[in-house]
């Protein structure tokens, strides 16, 4: 069993950063790729950004590219989501999630995860 903890979420101004954190915890998690995904109210969870578990491969959406960052720290078990230039619409619930299939590489479907944190509000004012 994993258990993901997303953290750091909270209020910003347009233009700010912030940095959130999956602290994770199970067997097996450096095997696992991981991932970033988002909620809107009223929309659906979308993928924001994505890590492998070796040779450390990324992929971001369209809309984050250039201004998101995603690492692992292995020896600390936690994944981070460093936030540049937040924009009105990056707005959400965020979430990290946890692959179990040791893919090689990332996948970008939320039904692809078998793992979820319980989420951290991300809120961007104008």
């Amino acid at each position: 069993q994993v258990q993901l903890v997303e953290s750091g979420g909270g209020l910003v101004q347009v233009g700010g950063s912030l940095r959130l954190s999956c602290a994770t915890s199970g067997r097996n998690f450096l095997t696992y790729a991981t991932g970033w995904f988002r909620q809107a109210p009223g929309k659906e969870r979308e993928f924001v950004a994505a890590i492998s578990w070796i040779n450390p491969y990324t992929y971001y959406a369209d809309s984050v590219k250039g201004r998101f960052t995603i690492s692992r720290d292995n020896a600390k078990n936690t994944v981070y989501l460093q936030m540049n230039s937040l924009k009105p619409e990056d707005t959400a619930v965020y979430y990290c999630a946890a692959d179990a299939s040791t893919v090689i590489g990332v996948r970008t479907t939320p039904t692809q995860y078998d793992y979820w944190g319980q989420g951290t509000q991300v809120t961007v004012s104008s």
